[in-house]
């Protein structure tokens, strides 16, 4: 069983607030003879299914059914028939309504068919909420659909909602439409109904039109305020958090959280700590070593409320722990070792230059009598020679 209120109001949109939707509705008779029931009419504002018949029969049942097979009847002794129940069904895959007289085989069954070109319509519709309260809904142009068809989408969040044109569409390189984007969206508890139209010179367009339960597309933000306090004596971490911003939920008992924990820097080899899930705020890390770094992330996913079941985004990555520093060894040991190698260099520099000297020994000239030299300059001269250990060969002066 479903309802059909639902339906009032996802017909009564299609035919009053969109673009008018091509659709026939088909009605075909017992074949056994002329059927007594004739001028069968839908009235999609009240949901009121109407009829005439040429024999007073003292009871009818009427069924509404969607391409699911679900379906609702009732009983009446009039020929007219409400259906006060809300319904959730797709029209593009079509509506059928039937009037049976109990205990003959006199009846009618009528089809809503959606009119237009087959393979025209759009593909792969789905949408998603992200960030709270953005939603981005994206299409694929239908496979036998004529090159210059062009797509609008509406939509309604609730029934007291008005209906409304996306104002930002996303682009495909032919400027066609493939998508929508939505500012300020508000999940509410009713499903929001979609509908995409198409136009082309060339032929009829088919539409699409899809119920979404919001609350089930949203993909949560992460935890905030994650904080890890951890302790020496007896060693162990608490981490707390708060639940994920959402449009629509203050119940923090409505999530349940995973936390991955894992050490920095381990060998890709090594085998990687399961995430932990628990269904409150708080969570005692036990394994705890204070001389290794840890990585921590939470993300959040509902849990028995009109929350996405799906996991949401993680954590910005925190570190925690103490771990051993190398950088400092490193850095040290590079000190010295540039410390030692300049010494070395400059000793190599020295011995160098000494031996360079000692292959060249200073000879003593022979005394210019013209412009003879004090004793005085000659040891100024000795004096000012680098400090080295030098031979001396002896020279005797010729007289």
């Amino acid at each position: 069983m479903f309802d059909t209120l639902g339906l009032i109001c996802m017909i009564w949109w299609c035919m009053m607030l969109f673009h008018p939707l091509h659709a026939d509705i088909q009605c075909m008779g017992s074949e056994a003879q002329e059927s007594p029931i004739t001028n069968v009419k839908m009235n999609w504002r009240k949901m009121e299914l109407s009829w005439d018949s040429s024999k007073n029969f003292s009871k009818y049942k009427c069924t509404i059914m969607d391409s699911d097979m679900e379906s609702i009847e009732k009983e009446v002794n009039s020929p007219l028939c409400r259906f006060p129940v809300e319904l959730y069904t797709p029209l593009h895959k079509g509506v059928f309504f039937s009037i049976d007289v109990p205990n003959t085989n006199i009846s009618k069954t009528c089809t809503f068919i959606p009119a237009g070109m087959n393979g025209s319509a759009i593909e792969n519709f789905s949408c998603m909420i992200y960030n709270v309260s953005f939603m981005n809904c994206t299409w694929r142009a239908g496979r036998d659909a004529p090159g210059d068809t062009q797509y609008f989408l509406y939509w309604k969040n609730s029934r007291y909602d008005d209906a409304m044109e996306c104002e930002l569409y996303i682009k495909d390189e032919n400027g066609r439409n493939t998508g929508c984007r939505f500012q300020n969206v508000k999940i509410e508890i009713e499903k929001a109904y979609f509908l995409v139209n198409g136009s082309s010179k060339d032929s009829l367009i088919q539409f699409y039109d899809e119920y979404i339960q919001l609350y089930k597309i949203e993909i949560l933000t992460p935890p905030l305020n994650v904080t890890v306090n951890c302790t020496r004596d007896p060693a162990g971490c608490i981490i707390t958090w708060q639940p994920p911003l959402t449009s629509h939920v203050e119940n923090v008992n409505c999530f349940e959280y995973e936390i991955s924990i894992q050490k920095k820097n381990e060998p890709k080899e090594e085998k990687k700590d399961s995430p932990v899930k628990v269904r409150n705020n708080r969570y005692e890390f036990q394994n705890y070593n204070e001389e290794k770094k840890y990585i921590l992330k939470i993300r959040a996913r509902g849990k028995n409320c009109l929350v996405s079941s799906e996991w949401g985004e993680w954590s910005e990555p925190i570190e925690f722990g103490q771990g051993k520093d190398y950088f400092i060894f490193v850095i040290l040991f590079l000190i010295a070792l540039g410390t030692i190698s300049v010494t070395l260099l400059q000793y190599c520099l020295f011995k160098r230059y000494c031996s360079f000297k000692s292959m060249f020994t200073h000879i003593p000239q022979p005394r210019d009598k013209f412009n003879a030299s004090t004793d005085e300059d000659i040891q100024t001269e000795y004096v000012n020679l680098p400090n080295c250990t030098e031979e001396t060969t002896m020279v005797e002066e010729m007289t």
